[in-house]
């Protein structure tokens, strides 16, 4: 009933459900064929009834009949009648001071309505009721209208339903909180999928500046959806916006490590700031994952020329370094004095240090200088660094000495040979190793190979290396093949080929 601005609508919304005991009426009224409440107060008989508490109830029930049908005088009748019975009984008081409202006799409604919040000072009809009639008393009899009023009756504490509000309980208080928090949660969640629809809506339409919009308020709602990030990133690449597709891409990547759509968005953002190898890597990890996507296998072909151009003419990002030599004059005699410590000191650092077998007793060069013998070239087959590492592997190389690079590889733990090549490698070294693997060790130790092949991958630049040596695949493709042949307790031939994966 609240919001009701007059009697009549008071009335109008009274029904018969509102009756204190439905079965104690119709155990003692025949309703049946009644068409109005004339007919059903015409047909109470209140004889058989002993209980005040039944009386009461009845009376109260017929007012509310009355006040329905506008009979507003037989109302007032029967409710102070029920009111005799049952002093303070809300119910009929109420009604008695809608009653007397519609009457106009605002002095006794008002005195009621105030009785009423005495018992319940929630019911908000009687707060409303008790403002409109303030007004009309004071229009109608000025600014001493309080004395023209019946005495209002005290209500004793007893038919008092609402004398103090308790705190709520803590129990209470948290079911409150939950409650708010998961109405929070469902609000939140109808409004996400409405924007995630909109744009997607936005996507298909090619409106990707509202699009990203939406997108963003959709992050704002649940910042740990990965999806919303993935399509951002769309938005972000269709505006150019390359490093904010990347950032979203990473910001998907984080939540869910997998996810290939991020992987080869952020290939084409990486495309779009020309970090060729970045965007090689995530293409490489989208058919690692799926090897059928056709997209990102053309992707990657053109990105692999894009890569070697930039390669061929000097990254600008990375320009190398130009070291000026200059030449300085003097005699052979001079030259040979002075590379004669370096070599003694060469051959003092090992003492498994060896003249290396090859042509020619494997002198360097086809010859002497005038008939003169030259000095053997020493390789140190026990490097404790890096530097002695590539200094030896470098003169292996330069002699194609595949024995002593074999005699190297045997020597260097597997997972040091990365650290030992670091930025060193290239492709002439690459070559040389895989050549030394399949000729020289295969037979001899196979588990060997195996090791050296599952750690060299992961040295740094090996990606764009491997690129660079379309030539040499069938050389790789050879000792792959003769490697899965084998026959070995420590890898499977699925292993191979896993393996092989990372280099054709």
């Amino acid at each position: 009933m609240p919001g009701l601005d007059s009697p009549e609508d008071l009335c109008n919304n009274v029904s018969v459900s509102g009756l204190d005991s439905p079965e104690d009426l119709c155990s003692n009224v025949s309703v049946s064929g009644l068409d109005s409440p004339e007919d059903l107060c015409n047909n109470v008989s209140v004889s058989g009834l002993d209980s005040p508490e039944d009386l009461c109830v009845l009376y109260s029930n017929r007012a509310a009949c009355y006040l329905k049908d506008g009979n507003s005088s037989e109302c007032i009748q029967d409710c102070t009648r029920s009111l005799e019975l049952q002093p303070f009984s809300l119910k009929p008081l109420l009604r008695r001071a809608m009653a007397y409202e519609t009457m106009e006799r605002y002095r006794q409604a008002y005195v009621d309505y105030k009785t009423v919040l005495q018992i319940d000072i929630s019911v908000q009809a009687a707060h409303d009721s008790v403002n409109r009639i303030t007004r009309l008393l004071i229009e109608q009899d000025g600014e001493q209208w309080r004395e023209k009023l019946p005495e209002i009756p005290l209500v004793p504490l007893s038919a008092q339903q609402h004398r103090r509000e308790e705190p709520p309980s803590a129990e209470v208080l948290q079911a409150r909180a939950e409650k708010a928090k998961q109405h929070a949660a469902q609000k939140a969640e109808v409004c996400f999928n409405s924007l995630k629809q909109e744009g997607n809506e936005f996507v298909k339409k090619g409106l990707f500046q509202e699009a990203l919009r939406t997108y963003s308020e959709c992050l704002k709602l649940k910042p740990e959806e990965c999806p919303i990030y993935t399509n951002r990133a769309l938005c972000f690449l269709k505006l150019d916006m390359f490093a904010e597709a990347k950032q979203d891409c990473d910001s998907a990547l984080r939540l869910e490590p997998a996810n290939k759509k991020a992987f080869y968005r952020r290939a084409m953002a990486n495309k779009g700031l020309k970090d060729y190898l970045a965007c090689s890597s995530d293409l490489q990890e989208v058919l690692q994952q799926d090897p059928n996507v056709a997209e990102a296998e053309k992707e990657l072909e053109e990105v692999t020329l894009l890569l070697r151009q930039s390669l061929a003419r000097g990254s600008p990002s990375n320009p190398r370094r130009t070291v000026p030599i200059t030449e300085v004059e003097g005699t052979e005699d001079e030259d040979r004095q002075a590379a004669e410590p370096d070599r003694t000191r060469a051959a003092e650092s090992s003492t498994t240090s060896t003249s290396t077998p090859g042509p020619a007793e494997n002198h360097c060069g086809g010859g002497g200088r005038g008939g003169e013998e030259e000095e053997a070239i020493t390789i140190n087959l026990q490097p404790s660094n890096a530097y002695e590492f590539n200094q030896s592997l470098n003169a292996a190389r330069a002699q194609s000495n595949l024995p002593a690079c074999a005699e190297l590889l045997s020597r260097v733990p597997p997972e040091t040979l990365p650290v030992y090549l670091s930025n060193q490698l290239d492709g002439h070294t690459v070559s040389f190793i895989m050549q030394s693997l399949d000729t020289q060790l295969l037979q001899k130790d196979p588990d060997l190979v195996y090791q050296h092949l599952s750690h060299l991958h992961t040295a740094d630049r090996f990606s764009v290396v491997v690129m660079l040596l379309k030539s040499e695949h069938d050389q790789m493709t050879r000792l792959f093949d003769r490697l899965s042949a084998v026959d070995s307790d420590a890898f499977s031939k699925n292993d191979v080929q896993n393996l092989a994966n990372k280099y054709i």
